[in-house]
């Protein structure tokens, strides 16, 4: 083995004061780790000061120049090297730490950015003239007229110059540019009403515009809505579900995609809290736990979720760069997000994404060899449609032998009553064609029946309880003390759920019954799994994933097989039964249990529009 090195001399160690130039760059280690922190600090500064219109430029990913341009309040002459200074503020008077209302509060950022960069700042507050202040490596100039018709202008140059080592750390141009970019999406989500543009002038000149969001009107929803879809994407705004849900002075709102609508990675997943956009493993875990039993392990969903509450009910003061939050009441922030996405999914009830069928019709749209032939043909009546469809009805049933068969016509209210239609026939004894008001259904009559068999089995379980199997000799499970006392405070969960413990002893748990569906169970190893989904969010469902997993296959088995042919009535009782049950739209899988073709998309494939 080495021998010991001390991290201090065996001299007396002498205590120092640090002057105020270190100080307020290791300050600026943990306030600003890369450009994108800075843009953040400051584009908060701006929406603190009430801008309604907010402009970011940057060059060379932010290493070289950052401005921030907005029309706020501004600061007035006098203030400008009282905001230079350490813990300096206008947002809170000390007394409360936990009633903030605002994004910064701690009066660190401009200070830090003045001691690693070459800050300038100029600024007209209403009823002044406008002054500027610059401050180089930590040496501050002093306050001198400037030309400002409003609000404040904030231009770092040269990040981190103070601090060489620092600049080696830095990624390329390429990866600070796209974190820039997701700093000001995030904060533009927050701020709907508010307009922001971010430009990349590397290289001079007026640069080029790699972000645009105008403020947005309306009600918060609309506003909402209207910012997300330019920013998430259109798709993600009509396929997303409007959340809105209250418990015990905590407020949830905002939009979250369909199960059909997942993504391969978590990038797609935006939260606030009291307009503060934040990575918290609390929140995320909720979200994750909201989706699980729609969503395979390799899936994630798309959500912006803001929650708004007191600000005595969350510390935001418990992380450097604020993006971690702590709740007064943590269960109950994350029972709200989970029973109200629920809700939410439920009452969409048998709803697909549309881009299910964007993909279809993409799949079947014929490549073009010359310019399309645009044929103008009047629409047939509806009384032209079924008198057609009685006469080839027939004809079409004897020549389609066992690839498809249509199913004659009977006496049964029209297509237009019912979302998903009713059944005209079944093609590869596998998929049925449902004629709709405007369009065609076409269902995968096994996933869909699986989703419904597996929905069944859960409201029997919900209602009956998890029947439990008591073991001949209780497994002894050898724990920590700690872990020990986090397993007892849920093992009412547990017994719910069918697995019974309880302690043996110091440090031990005694599991006395199993759930009886999972069969034989490595009790060690689940008691593990659940720990560690403790650990990491707060929250287990491991066991409930466990047993609905093997719901779920006992549902693939119970369904209607591939192969099988369903007669015209089997088939309408199967559209009819998805309609009045939630989650139909999806498999156990998240895979969409039909596609919706519109007539007006089946038209412009044959060029009838």
């Amino acid at each position: 083995m080495s021998e010991l090195a001390p991290n201090i001399s065996d001299t007396q160690p002498v205590i120092r004061q640090l002057d105020d130039a270190a100080i307020n760059r290791i300050a600026a280690g943990e306030v600003v780790e890369r450009p994108a922190s800075a843009v953040k600090e400051l584009v908060e500064n701006a929406i603190d000061a009430g801008a309604h219109r907010i402009e970011v430029a940057y060059a060379d990913g932010g290493k070289t120049l950052i401005r921030v341009v907005d029309d706020g309040c501004g600061i007035i002459p006098q203030a400008l090297p009282l905001a230079l200074s350490r813990h300096a503020t206008s947002k809170i008077d000390g007394s409360d730490l936990l009633n903030i209302h605002t994004f910064g509060f701690r009066g660190e950022a401009l200070p830090s950015l003045g001691a690693v960069g070459r800050l300038t700042i100029i600024s007209r507050a209403v009823g002044h003239d406008a002054f500027e202040i610059a401050v180089n490596g930590g040496a501050m100039s002093a306050v001198k007229p400037a030309a400002l018709s409003k609000g404040t202008v904030v231009e770092l140059r040269d990040l981190f110059f103070a601090t060489p080592a620092r600049l080696k750390f830095m990624r390329t141009d390429r990866a600070e540019s796209q974190a820039i970019t997701d700093v000001v999406k995030r904060l533009a989500m927050a701020e709907p009403f508010v307009g922001f543009t971010l430009r990349d002038v590397t290289g001079g000149g007026e640069g080029r515009v790699t972000f645009r969001a105008d403020a947005e009107s309306g009600d918060l929803f609309d506003a909402l809505y209207g910012r997300l879809a330019g920013i998430i994407g259109r798709e993600f705004a009509d396929n997303s579900l409007r959340i809105e849900a209250e418990r015990e002075g905590l407020h949830l709102t905002g939009f979250a995609a369909l199960p059909t609508y997942s993504r391969g990675s978590a990038v797609t997943q935006y939260l606030f809290v009291n307009g503060r956009p934040v990575r918290d493993k609390l929140l995320y875990g909720a979200l994750r736990g909201a989706y699980f039993d729609f969503l395979s392990r390799d899936r994630h969903p798309a959500a912006a979720l803001f929650l708004d509450c007191d600000p005595q009910l969350v510390d935001v003061n418990v992380h450097p760069a604020k993006s971690e939050v702590r709740f007064r009441d943590p269960g109950l922030a994350r029972g709200l997000i989970v029973s109200a996405l629920r809700h939410a999914l439920a009452e969409a009830g048998h709803r697909a994404s549309t881009t299910v069928a964007d993909a279809t019709l993409g799949a079947m749209r014929p490549e073009q060899t010359g310019p399309a032939r645009v044929y103008q043909m009047d629409r047939p009546s509806q009384g032209a449609l079924r008198a057609s469809y009685q006469v080839q009805a027939p004809g079409f049933g004897e020549t389609a032998g066992v690839f498809s068969r249509v199913e004659p016509l009977v006496e049964e209210p029209p297509a237009e009553q019912f979302p998903l239609g009713a059944a005209r026939g079944q093609v590869h004894e596998n998929y049925i064609i449902a004629q709709t008001a405007d369009g065609m259904v076409i269902v995968d009559q096994h996933a869909a029946h699986e989703r419904l068999v597996y929905e069944k089995l859960k409201d029997q379980m919900a209602e009956n309880g998890v029947a439990a199997q008591a073991l001949l000799i209780p497994e002894i499970v050898e724990l920590s003390d700690n872990d020990c006392a986090r397993l007892m405070e849920i093992a009412t969960d547990l017994e719910r759920l069918g697995l019974g413990i309880e302690r043996f002893g110091g440090g031990a748990i005694a599991v006395r019954e199993t759930p009886a569906i999972l069969g034989e169970v490595n009790a060690k190893a689940m008691l593990l799994d659940i720990l560690d989904e403790l650990t990491d969010q707060g929250e287990s469902i491991a066991l409930q994933a466990k047993i609905e997993a093997i719901l779920s296959r006992v549902a693939c088995h119970g369904s209607i097989r591939s192969g099988r042919r369903m007669r015209g009535e089997e088939m309408n009782a199967l559209l009819r039964e998805m309609e009045a049950t939630p989650h139909s739209g999806q498999c156990n899988h998240g895979r969409p249990t039909y596609v919706e073709l519109k007539l007006a998309d089946i038209e412009r494939l044959f060029g009838r529009t």
